[in-house]
């Protein structure tokens, strides 16, 4: 279904160092490379997440209402995925814990260039 995700970013050099921290938390490396953009996956078989100097050659703003969600296995590892975002330089958009849908475990936050991403997980009632 979906192949992968694109943000612009209007710093890539430093969009990729941010994202090279983040995915290594995922075991996540990057698959595909230009002078243009990044992307990062855990399989090039599976969905993708990518970065990218918009081709256009207008600035890369953040999308209104968009947001990207990165699945992880558990509570501990959507922690500190969330923790590493924050301390590289992102903004907190929702500080990880439950959520309204029982089982849903998430920490929202935005990256450098003000796009909003979710990390989240599902947690198995007892």
């Amino acid at each position: 279904m979906i192949g992968y995700t694109m943000l612009g970013t209007n710093n890539l050099p430093d969009a990729v160092a941010f994202y090279d921290e983040l995915f290594s938390l995922l075991n996540a490396q990057r698959f595909l490379e230009t002078d243009k953009f990044v992307a990062w996956s855990v399989d090039p078989q599976q969905p993708g997440f990518a970065i990218t100097k918009p081709y256009d050659g207008h600035v890369a703003t953040a999308g209104n209402g968009t947001m990207i969600a990165i699945a992880a296995e558990t509570p501990a590892q959507v922690d500190a995925f969330y923790a590493k975002a924050i301390e590289l330089g992102a903004t907190d958009e929702g500080a990880p814990g439950p959520r309204e849908m029982p089982g849903f475990y998430a920490g929202y936050f935005r990256d450098l260039d003000g796009n909003k991403l979710n990390i989240f997980c599902f947690i198995q009632a007892a």
